[in-house]
């Protein structure tokens, strides 16, 4: 995770999950900068923001209550409280990554996860989201230049990054282990349950990495953990549905996106375990992203705390099935990967 890219090189995977959609369409129809959508979401309404809008199945529609919090929103930057409105920036361009941020069923806007998020947050702020869609590489522009305020686009909190941005951590950054439903194996948090198993795993990801290392333990003890590979997770899924692997080893998002899609198919699938992208030593964060000495992580943090005492983040986790990356606590800049692995 050395340069600005989203999660490293797990996005990848994730990427190809999304591509197994009907929605491929529709994301690919998104192929320049742009200001995706300046609205609260469809179906919202004055103090009610709607979480998991146009999202083709991949969430449960779900309409919360959210105004704004004068003595969070006391707190905001002046140039940011005198317009009026959230910049919020994703690099979802040019085809997005669902669960998190792609273009909506209607062909145009940006639904998501990470969207969502941001029009919470705009809420309690008591500001008018704008969203503005770019490519990875431009959304840091974008914070850089001040064109946006603040990024929700899966950016994982490392001190490298810190150099140059404030943070407001929202989720875990997991993977996670997708199996048959039927399947009674789970990871339970212990590499050693691995031992006799066939996983699938993307070749030059982090996962690939962590895997590896998992199975040069196994090895020591005398047991074998079998790594297939596959050339696009369509590929994976086949093998996964035809019992050819135990397990697939991949971002959490991804696989929480997988699992609603092939819920009603002969083959559902569900989540047989969790674990830190950032490794054993350190719970990996997610954050909100915005310009350093900006002064926006203080405010957003707490509106984001306020979301979670009231109940709506926890909602907005659940319609996008993301509830086993939820935190208890938005934290201002809190420890992120280090810098010999960021």
């Amino acid at each position: 995770m050395r340069t600005l890219r989203p999660r490293g090189r797990l996005i990848r995977t994730l990427t190809a999950t999304a591509a197994l959609t009907l929605l491929a369409g529709a994301l690919a129809a998104c192929g320049s900068d742009s200001e995706a959508s300046a609205t609260i979401g469809a179906g919202s309404s004055a103090g009610t923001v709607t979480v998991g809008s146009l999202s083709n199945g991949a969430a449960k529609e779900t309409t919360l209550k959210v105004t704004e919090v004068k003595s969070i929103s006391a707190d905001l930057p002046k140039a940011v409280a005198d317009k009026g409105e959230l910049v919020v920036g994703v690099g979802a361009l040019p085809a997005g990554f669902a669960p998190l941020a792609y273009v909506g069923s209607d062909q145009k806007t940006l639904t998501g996860a990470e969207p969502d998020l941001g029009r919470l947050v705009a809420a309690v702020l008591g500001l008018k989201p704008q969203l503005k869609n770019s490519t990875w590489e431009n959304l840091f522009v974008g914070i850089d230049s001040g064109k946006v305020d603040v990024a929700f686009s899966n950016v994982t909190d490392t001190e490298e990054r810190k150099r140059k941005y404030e943070f407001a951590s929202y989720r875990e950054d997991n993977l996670a282990f997708e199996v048959l439903k039927d399947s009674t194996w789970n990871f339970a948090d212990d590499y050693r349950n691995l031992a006799g198993k066939t996983v699938a795993v993307g070749s030059g990801t982090n996962q690939e990495k962590i895997l590896l290392e998992w199975r040069k333990k196994l090895r020591a003890k005398g047991r074998e953990l079998t790594v297939k590979y596959f050339p696009d997770n369509n590929s994976t899924y086949l093998a996964l549905s035809g019992g050819k692997i135990d397990a697939y080893f991949g971002p959490n998002p991804g696989i929480a996106y997988h699992i609603t899609q092939v819920a009603t198919t002969p083959h559902p699938t569900r989540n047989a375990g969790k674990f830190s992208g950032a490794g054993a030593s350190l719970q990996g964060l997610i954050a909100a992203t915005a310009k350093k000495d900006s002064g926006l992580a203080k405010p957003v943090a707490a509106a984001i705390n306020h979301l979670i005492e009231n109940g709506q983040y926890a909602k907005w986790l659940a319609a996008w099935n993301l509830s086993n990356e939820a935190v208890g606590t938005s934290e201002v800049d809190p420890p992120g990967l280090p810098l010999d692995n960021s």
